[in-house]
């Protein structure tokens, strides 16, 4: 469970995970050592893995996003995940509960790279059936 000030911390960082660790402190009301002791804590307890890129609206405005829902053959579905991964525009794989058994969420930077993304996730060995929606825009975005 974390503290109230590690999921501040968290939060900060989400918005933006290059700010300084001074800048951090401030915002926090703590000392700078306070502060990365607590990230290298949760570094160290598994909580933070890793820190990432957030692209700025104008460049992800061109670019067109779907979710894509697959049924996969069980027995193929682990090569089905290695596949995806090789595919740079694949920006999520979530395994689901329901009719589908994968939602894959990708970019591409144009309907015409869509599509062919979209014959190619087809065409894969172990994909029985896609259906894809083009995201119109985001609402929220954490």
């Amino acid at each position: 469970m974390l503290s109230d000030a590690e999921q501040a911390l968290l939060s900060l960082l989400r918005a933006n995970a290059r700010a300084s660790t001074a800048e951090l402190a401030r915002r926090l009301g703590v000392s700078r050592t306070t502060v990365q002791s607590r990230i290298e804590r949760l570094e160290q307890r598994g909580i933070i893995t890793g820190y990432g890129v957030r692209l700025a609206p104008d460049y992800e405005q061109g670019l067109v996003r779907a979710h894509v829902l697959l049924t996969v053959t069980p027995k193929l579905a682990d090569k089905v995940v290695r596949s995806l991964q090789a595919l740079p525009p694949v920006r999520t794989l979530h395994s689901v509960s329901g009719n589908f058994d994968m939602i894959v969420i990708v970019d591409a930077p144009s309907i015409r790279d869509l599509d062919t993304l979209l014959d190619q996730i087809g065409a894969m060995d172990g994909v029985e059936r896609t259906s894809s929606s083009i995201i119109l825009s985001t609402r929220i975005d954490r």
